[in-house]
């Protein structure tokens, strides 16, 4: 080899080694579009921490969040292709999409009790679900469809004494003898606030109407064609609920505020605490499995309350609406304070 050779081979190795040395390039961020059932509020904390703080870029995402609404339909939205990520209410979505022969899956389930409650004066004498049944139920036309069947199947509840609910507290307020529906993370603080009195709280949930509830959704052909982006968005969502829980969520609170002023610190504050009270989030199979986690067994139960209901049918192929292959990993168990 000539001297010049010699040369040409030295600095093509060292800038070779230079290279290798170098942080590496940034890779092109994979866009994702995530659309929520409602407005901007501490129940979709996770996700908008999860933008704010730089979780879902550290898994390669570029996510953007579209706020639902009382005018807006994002699940029309990911059906049609548009969005690729959806947050469902609760189970009877998912089996309903089966019903429907909707082409989505359920993925994940960040809360693993529905916060739906009834509230009831503090002087009422209520000290479990039956001592419902005397007064008078403000309940939506959605729960006359959904909880109050499990309600009438499972505790003998009967129709008579129920109002339609309009998402107004006021008659509920006015009414001593009455009980209103409502979410543990918001409406016994708006009743608080408007009537100067805490109301009691019985969580559903708690007496066994058992469904996940804020689903993430996505359409089946993304689970077959992009498993790992799937994958990602579920993990740094999970991460994101841990960071929005249990540490800073600063950032997450301002991209909420800044998408509904409505959503005030306290309510903000209020919000998260009951959903670390009362374990809506981070409770039963996400100690272990993480934050979304999901089971046949829980699926199975649900499913089985809803027929005896009446509200689904018995020959429904429920396991056609989820899928467990991206969850129950234990994805940022180790973000949780006091961790078993």
């Amino acid at each position: 080899m000539t001297p010049s050779h010699l040369r040409r081979a030295l600095t093509a190795g060292l800038i070779a080694a230079l290279v290798a040395l170098a942080p590496a390039r940034a890779e092109t961020l994979d866009k994702v579009t995530f659309g929520t059932n409602w407005v901007a509020e501490a129940e979709h904390g996770g996700f908008f921490q999860a933008v704010a703080d730089g979780t879902y870029k550290k898994y390669g995402l570029d996510v953007t969040i579209v706020p639902g609404g009382p005018n807006e339909n994002n699940r029309m939205l990911l059906i049609a292709g548009k969005i690729d990520f959806f947050m469902a209410a609760n189970t009877l979505m998912s089996f309903d999409a089966v019903t429907n022969n909707v082409p989505v899956v359920t993925i994940a389930a960040i809360f693993q009790k529905d916060p739906q409650v009834m509230l009831t004066h503090p002087d009422a004498k209520v000290g479990k679900i039956e001592d419902l049944k005397p007064l008078t139920l403000f309940v939506s036309k959605e729960g006359m469809t959904s909880y109050f069947q499990w309600l009438k199947s499972e505790y003998g509840f009967g129709e008579k004494n129920v109002r339609p609910y309009n998402f107004n507290p006021q008659p509920f307020i006015a009414n001593p003898k009455s009980a209103m529906q409502g979410y543990v993370t918001s409406e016994p603080f708006a009743v608080e606030k408007a009537a100067g009195f805490k109301p009691n709280v019985l969580l559903l949930a708690d007496y066994g109407f058992n469904t996940y509830s804020t689903l993430i959704e996505t359409r089946r052909d993304i689970v077959e064609k992009k498993p790992d982006l799937v994958q990602r968005f579920v993990d740094a969502s999970m991460i994101g609920w841990y960071n929005y829980l249990y540490r800073d969520n600063s950032a997450g609170n301002a991209m909420i505020k800044k998408l509904n002023p409505e959503m005030t610190d306290d309510l903000l504050a209020y919000s998260v605490a009951k959903m670390k009270e009362h374990g809506i989030v981070d409770s039963g199979d996400s100690l272990k499995n993480g934050i979304g986690a999901m089971s046949d067994e829980r699926y199975t139960s649900f499913f089985n309350k809803m027929v005896k209901a009446g509200v689904v049918k018995a020959d429904l192929d429920f396991r056609k609406s989820y899928t467990l292959r991206f969850v129950n990993k234990g994805v940022g168990v180790e973000l949780r304070p006091n961790k078993p």
